[in-house]
């Protein structure tokens, strides 16, 4: 499986609902929570092309958007094919 990441916020309810999805999934990820670190909310900005709401969710080093896009890319069958090796 490609490297998961996820920038969150604990109080952010989409954040729970992705990770959530993941877990269910068995995906391990690596967590970013921007509350914790803000100094790695820059980063993120930068990484989702300006985007500043948690969650956001990179496969593979590359951005899938946040918890809506997820559940959008697992509702149309193409969540597990981003996630596989290729």
């Amino acid at each position: 499986m490609k490297p998961v990441e996820i920038y969150t916020s604990p109080l952010c309810g989409y954040c729970h609902a992705a990770k959530r999805l993941l877990n269910k999934k068995g995906v391990e990820f690596t967590e970013i929570n921007v509350l914790t670190n803000p100094g790695r909310k820059p980063e993120m900005i930068k990484r989702a092309g300006g985007r500043r709401t948690v969650p956001q969710i990179f496969i593979g080093g590359v951005h899938v958007g946040g918890c809506d896009d997820l559940f959008d890319l697992e509702e149309d069958g193409k969540l597990d094919p981003i996630l596989a090796n290729g």
